[in-house]
């Protein structure tokens, strides 16, 4: 189910750099600072490698979920390491610490899901709805495994995407998963032209 080509995956990236592109902006606006989001690897990748391609499944990590629904139904997770949270919150003037610090990260997330959904979207033509974010601080493998048991997805595919974020100066990094219904990639690779 995972074996895609060459020009499949390159066409995931593409889609993915333009997101990223989207989501930089957005967040820029949000952060009234220059901010450079880029994509170095996109994988389409079995659930369980992707969880090892994202990090320790035993590493404490702050997960931003959002569902995603219409034309696919997929989940959205954002993952951030300890140190990338608490860099992005005070960059919000926000000190990691304080009670709001949850309700920022959410939000960061909130902005950079629905900017790559919105450019998913707007590049295949599909109807996608992201849904309210939530958040959800635990081991990674336990909020994949949640996350996933949640949302009742039948599907054993990720497409996983390793994203370097850059904010004047300051950099941190986060991981991006699309994890759509079992015929979601393809789907989308369908409406770039790329399905076999």
């Amino acid at each position: 189910m995972t074996n895609y080509t060459e020009m499949q995956l390159d066409a995931l990236r593409e889609l993915a750099n333009i997101g990223s592109g989207t989501a930089a902006t957005s967040l820029s606006a949000m952060l009234g600072r220059p901010v450079d989001i880029s994509v170095p690897s996109a994988r389409a990748l079995p659930l369980a490698e992707a969880v090892e391609a994202v990090g320790d499944a035993e590493a404490e990590v702050t997960g931003v979920v959002l569902p995603v629904f219409g034309s696919i139904d997929a989940i959205v997770l954002l993952v951030f390491s300890p140190e990338s949270a608490a860099t992005l919150v005070r960059l919000l003037g926000v000190d990691p610490d304080d009670e709001l610090a949850a309700s920022a990260l959410c939000e960061i997330g909130n902005i950079v899901g629905c900017s790559y959904i919105g450019a998913f979207a707007a590049m295949t033509g599909l109807a996608l709805e992201p849904s309210p974010p939530s958040l959800a601080t635990d081991m990674l493998g336990a909020i994949v495994t949640s996350v996933l048991a949640g949302a009742a997805l039948e599907t054993d595919v990720a497409l996983l995407l390793d994203s370097a974020l850059t904010v004047e100066g300051e950099e941190c990094s986060f991981g991006f998963m699309l994890v759509p219904t079992a015929d979601g990639v393809h789907e989308l690779l369908t409406c770039l032209g790329m399905a076999e």
